[in-house]
C-alpha cells in the first residue's frame, strides 16, 4: 500500500484539537498557514516560557491513522484532528523514520522530520487514560512515544486528503527520532 494523506487540520488558537480542513497550505520555514504553531521560532506555550527565541522544530505535527485504530481497539474514540495533528497519514511507519527524513506531501510540500511529539497532560485532559495509551515501553523498558512526529517545512505547498506521501531518507548513519 502506498502512503497517503487521510486528513488535514489546523487551528488559529492554541487548543488541543484542530478542526479538519479541505486543504492546508504549508509555508516554507514557517509551518501551516493560519495555525497557532506557525512561525520561525517556537510557538508551543510551555517552550515559549523557557526561551521564545529557540527555533520552531514543531511547525507540522503528523500522526499515522493506524494509531487511531490502535486507540479504538483500546476503547478510545479519537477522530482525525482531535489529537492536535496537522496531517494524518496512512501506510507509512512515521515513528520508524530517522531524523532528517523528508516527506513530500502532495505535489509540492516537503517536510523534514525533526523528532517525536512528546505527549503532555493535555492528552489526559482530552480523554482520561489516553496519555498512558500513547506511551509504551520497548523490550529494554525505554519509553516509546506514539503520539506522532514533528517537522519543519522545507518547501511550501497545498495538501489535502488523498494526496500521496513520498519519503526520502537522509544519508546513513540514521539517527533515531527523539522528543522535540
Amino acid at each position: 500500500m502506498s502512503a497517503t494523506v487521510i486528513a488535514v487540520s489546523s487551528a488559529l488558537g492554541h487548543r488541543f484539537s484542530k478542526p479538519n480542513q479541505a486543504s492546508i497550505r504549508l509555508l516554507k520555514g514557517l509551518g501551516v498557514e493560519g495555525d497557532a504553531h506557525c512561525g520561525e521560532t517556537v510557538k508551543h506555550r510551555s517552550r515559549v516560557k523557557v526561551d521564545p527565541t529557540q527555533p520552531n522544530l514543531r511547525q507540522v505535527h503528523l500522526i499515522h491513522a493506524e494509531l487511531l485504530e490502535e486507540l479504538a481497539g483500546a476503547g478510545f474514540d479519537v477522530a482525525p484532528g482531535q489529537m492536535g495533528e496537522n496531517v494524518l497519514t496512512r501506510g507509512l511507519d512515521l515513528l520508524g523514520l530517522p531524523v532528517g527524513a523528508r516527506l513530500r506531501l502532495g505535489n509540492d510540500a516537503v517536510v523534514e522530520i525533526t523528532g517525536l511529539r512528546n505527549p503532555c497532560s493535555q492528552i489526559e485532559a482530552f480523554k482520561p487514560g489516553l496519555l498512558k495509551a500513547v506511551l509504551g515501553r520497548d523490550e529494554q523498558g525505554n519509553i516509546v512515544r506514539k503520539a506522532g512526529i514533528m517537522g519543519i517545512v522545507l518547501e511550501g505547498g497545498e495538501i489535502r486528503a488523498g494526496d500521496a506521501v513520498a519519503v526520502t531518507l537522509p544519508a546513513e548513519p540514521h539517527r533515531a527520532l527523539e522528543r522535540v
